[in-house]
């Protein structure tokens, strides 16, 4: 799968993803730093990635119809620190095998992931 990941998300959350098969950039690695919301999910559209971010702005369906996306998860995890935010990847990776992603919001805790869109 492909992935793009906000600029508020730590660095090894590439590695971690690539060390799983997955195509995984950065939104600092394409010199995106800064930009605008829309623009990123444009870049995510255009490229059929999967948006990973910490930003809530990402979850109002409204804005950010499920159906228009690859895919995009938000994390909404009561600590946003390095360890925190990698340790909850193998638990994403782990749904990637049984749920589809594909024109779906996945919001995911601490302790549960919601699902929003085509079924």
């Amino acid at each position: 799968m492909k992935f793009k990941f906000d600029e508020n998300l730590p660095s090894d959350l590439g590695a971690l993803l690539r060390a799983d098969g997955h195509d995984a950039h950065s939104v600092l690695d394409e010199d995106l730093r800064g930009a605008a919301d829309p623009s990123i999910a444009k870049v995510c559209q255009d490229e059929q990635r999967i948006l990973i971010t910490l930003d809530l702005d990402f979850a109002h369906i409204k804005n950010y119809p499920p159906e228009d996306y690859h895919g995009i998860i938000v994390l909404r995890l009561a600590r946003q620190d390095r360890d925190t935010v990698l340790a909850i990847i193998p638990r994403i990776l782990t749904l990637l095998q049984t749920e589809p992603i594909a024109k779906r919001l996945w919001i995911v805790d601490d302790n549960r992931t919601r699902i929003r869109g085509e079924s």
